[in-house]
């Protein structure tokens, strides 16, 4: 394994600052800090750019991978008693733990570094995610549920909706711990955004409905959004209107639920730039430089001073040999065997 605490070099077409300019050179890593990107001519063919930050998943749900085919969204994932949470509550711990850690070896073995959990279980389902998590390189931002006392334990707290309960109380909660306080909100329809947007949550979670004051409403607060559209057109319930969203507040991207779909960004962001109105580009930011913004990460960007977690690219495999746009070649073609190197590697 690598040894990250030496200083160590990574070159190729580097995906650098927040507008992921293609530059040829290098990137210096210091003691798991990016120390330097230098400008200069290489021989490698490989592309490297920030590790992902999913900033919207549902790991807990690996215990049910495909289960549920046919149900409405609210027969799927409602609390208390949609499948989901029925299948978690019957699941031990160890099954628990097990189908996490896979899904979470998945991620990490295809580009993710970070990601923004809503976890179930309250303090319990918190203990869960960190045992699974462990000696894996890739940092978890968990955000707790069901129960107050999750925060305690958690990073932060996880609304499922303002239709479900008053938040009212984990949102005061947040506040005294300065935790942040996370929620979804026009998934089905627009009548819960209001509701979700009085709390003045850290962020909104899909935000597939909204009626014209709700533009105005996200654009005065800045409240950013984490949207999450392989996931909304699997529940039926349509695609975000991404380019609103962009053009109002900082955007983010998520896989959202294991139960429906895989937790691989490289599919997230394919679907996403090919489905709605954005740019390879704007996918790519929503995939790496905002994820990081919104989970208050120092990641997310090739620049000095911020944390090396970089994702390089084979730009000599089949798939991505001869691309004349590497933005558009990781965003609309590339997938989990053309990576060659996470920076860092495995834990130990």
């Amino acid at each position: 394994m690598t040894d990250e605490t030496a200083t160590t070099t990574v070159e190729g077409t580097i995906l650098r600052g927040t507008e992921l300019e293609p530059v040829e050179g290098r990137v210096v890593v210091e003691d798991g800090e990016i120390a330097a990107v230098e400008e200069t001519s290489v021989d490698s063919t490989d592309i490297v750019l920030p590790a992902f930050v999913n900033a919207h998943t549902h790991i807990g749900d690996s215990i049910a991978k495909e289960a549920g085919a046919g149900l409405s969204l609210d027969e799927l994932v409602a609390p208390p008693d949609g499948l989901k949470h029925r299948l978690l509550r019957s699941a031990s711990r160890e099954e628990l733990v097990t189908a996490m850690r896979h899904s979470l070896q998945f991620m990490q073995a295809s580009g993710t570094a970070a990601f923004l959990e809503f976890r179930e279980g309250g303090v319990e389902g918190v203990e869960h995610l960190r045992e699974a998590v462990e000696g894996l390189a890739i940092d978890p931002v968990i955000f707790g549920r069901e129960t107050v006392d999750a925060i305690d334990v958690a990073d932060g707290f996880g609304a499922s909706g303002a239709r479900d309960a008053n938040f009212e109380r984990e949102r005061l909660a947040c506040r005294k711990a300065d935790k942040p306080f996370a929620i979804h909100a026009g998934e089905r329809d627009p009548h819960d955004i209001d509701a979700a947007l009085d709390l003045d949550p850290a962020f909104l979670v899909h935000m597939v409905h909204p009626e014209p004051h709700h533009f105005e409403r996200v654009a005065d607060s800045e409240i950013p959004i984490a949207v999450c559209p392989r996931s909304n057109l699997v529940t039926k319930v349509g695609l975000p209107p991404l380019r609103e969203w962009l053009d109002r507040t900082t955007v983010a991207l998520g896989t959202d639920n294991v139960m429906l779909n895989s937790p691989s960004m490289f599919r997230e962001m394919e679907f996403t730039a090919k489905l709605c109105d954005v740019s390879a580009r704007e996918v790519l930011q929503m995939a790496t430089v905002n994820g990081a913004e919104i989970a208050g990460l120092n990641c997310g960007v090739v620049e000095p001073g911020k944390d090396a977690k970089l994702l390089v690219l084979d730009g000599e495999t089949d798939n991505l040999v001869g691309a004349r746009d590497p933005v558009r070649a990781v965003v609309r073609r590339a997938g989990h065997a053309d990576v060659k190197r996470m920076v860092p590697g495995e834990r130990v």
